[in-house]
C-alpha cells in the first residue's frame, strides 16, 4: 500500500468495515465524508460534509465506502484522487493479479493468478475469484460467492452472496445475480438472474 492516509466517502455500515480493514493494514482513515451523515463521528473517526472540506478535498486520497455500485460510479467522477486498493491482511492474492484503485478486498478473499480486478470493486468477505478472471469496474462480488476460472464480469455487476459462476462464463455489465444462483450460461447486460440454474427474470433500463 503506497499511501498511508485515506478519506472514506460514505459513513455507512460498509464504511465501518473498510475502516477496520484499512487500520489492520496500517492505513490511517483520517475522516469520513458524507453529505447526509447520521452522526458527526463513526468508530472514533470524524464525519465531515463535502462543504467542510472544499479547500482540501481535491488533494486527499479517497476510497468510496458506499455499497451501491451506481452511486459509487457517480461519486468517483467527482473525486480527483483515488487511493490504491485497500486489502485485508487475511486475503490470499496471487502475485500475478492486478487490482485497480479504490477497490476493497475484504477478509478471507482468494484471488488466483492472471486475474484482473477493476477500479472501485468490492470483493466481499470470503469471495473466491479463480484464475484468468476479469472483474469490471464498480462490480460487487458478495460474501462467499465463487467465480471460477476464466469468467468475465462486466462493469457495475452485482454477484449475490453464495452465488456460483461456472468456468468460462461471460456476465454483462450492470447485471444483478441473485444470492445462491448458479450461473451456467452467459448473461447479457442489464438483466437480473436468479435460481439454479440461473434464469433471467428481469431486463433493466440502461439508466435504471
Amino acid at each position: 500500500m503506497s499511501n498511508k492516509e485515506v478519506y472514506l466517502y460514505g459513513s455507512s455500515g460498509h464504511g465501518k468495515v473498510i475502516k477496520e480493514i484499512a487500520n489492520n493494514s496500517n492505513v490511517n482513515v483520517v475522516a469520513f465524508v458524507d453529505d447526509n451523515p447520521k452522526s458527526n463521528i463513526l468508530l472514533n473517526v470524524p464525519v465531515f460534509k463535502t462543504s467542510q472540506l472544499e479547500d482540501v478535498i481535491d488533494n486527499k486520497q479517497f476510497v468510496i465506502s458506499i455499497g451501491n455500485n451506481k452511486i459509487r460510479k457517480i461519486i468517483s467522477e467527482k473525486l480527483s484522487k483515488i487511493s490504491d486498493a485497500i486489502i485485508d491482511t487475511s486475503a490470499q492474492i496471487s502475485n500475478f493479479v492486478t487490482i485497480g484503485k479504490g477497490t476493497v478486498v475484504m477478509p478471507s478473499v482468494v484471488i488466483n493468478p492472471d486475474t484482473n480486478i477493476g477500479a472501485h470493486v468490492i470483493l466481499n468477505t470470503g469471495a473466491i475469484i479463480e484464475h484468468d478472471c476479469k472483474i469490471g469496474d464498480f462490480a460487487h462480488i458478495s460474501p462467499n460467492a465463487t467465480i471460477t476460472g476464466g469468467v468475465s464480469v462486466g462493469e457495475g455487476t452485482h454477484i449475490g452472496a453464495g452465488a456460483i459462476v461456472i468456468p468460462g462464463i461471460k456476465i454483462g455489465k450492470w447485471v444483478t445475480v441473485g444470492a445462491g444462483a448458479v450461473i451456467i450460461n452467459d448473461i447479457p447486460d442489464y438483466t437480473t438472474v436468479v435460481g439454479n440454474p440461473g434464469k433471467i427474470i428481469k431486463r433493466k433500463e440502461k439508466n435504471g
